[in-house]
């Protein structure tokens, strides 16, 4: 009988789709808090941040540890196309020379599938300095484009 419940909460205790869509939403709702936050190169507190400054800060308060400089992202997690990225799933571009496929700057994706593709990430732009929303399609950033990696 003991055996019986514990393997019954074991399997109520399992992530499920449902549970990991709300934890995203909890990752992108504390994100977003953070919008319009200054650009600081080297930045990773809300005094400042650069592009994985911001994205280290987010996840790390959910102790979810991921690379701290944009470059490592190249090989972390797990690689998805474009068109199957979800919220939650960190966007690569190159940094502001795309010429170069160096990964340089980094976002977390905010939208669902179907939507139009948004991230949140902090921006050195003139134009969107800081802490900032982007509508990918409606950017510069699709030249820029080298990958999405989920956590």
């Amino acid at each position: 009988m003991v055996l019986l419940f514990w393997w019954a909460f074991q399997a109520n205790a399992q992530t499920t789709p449902e549970s990991d869509a709300y934890n995203q939403d909890n990752i992108i709702e504390f994100a977003q808090s953070f919008l319009g936050k200054p650009y600081i190169f080297g930045g990773t507190t809300p005094k400042g941040f650069d592009c994985s400054g911001f994205i280290h800060f987010v996840y790390k308060h959910f102790d979810v540890n991921v690379p701290r400089t944009s470059s490592s992202y190249s090989d972390f997690g797990r690689e998805v196309n474009l068109e199957d990225c979800q919220k939650g799933d960190i966007i690569l571009f190159t940094g502001t020379n795309y010429n170069r496929s160096v990964i340089g700057h980094v976002g977390i994706v905010i939208s669902d599938q179907g939507e139009p593709l948004r991230f949140i990430h902090s921006s050195s732009s003139g134009k969107h300095r800081g802490v900032t929303i982007t509508e990918y399609h409606k950017s510069g950033y699709p030249k820029r484009y080298l990958g999405v990696r989920r956590i």
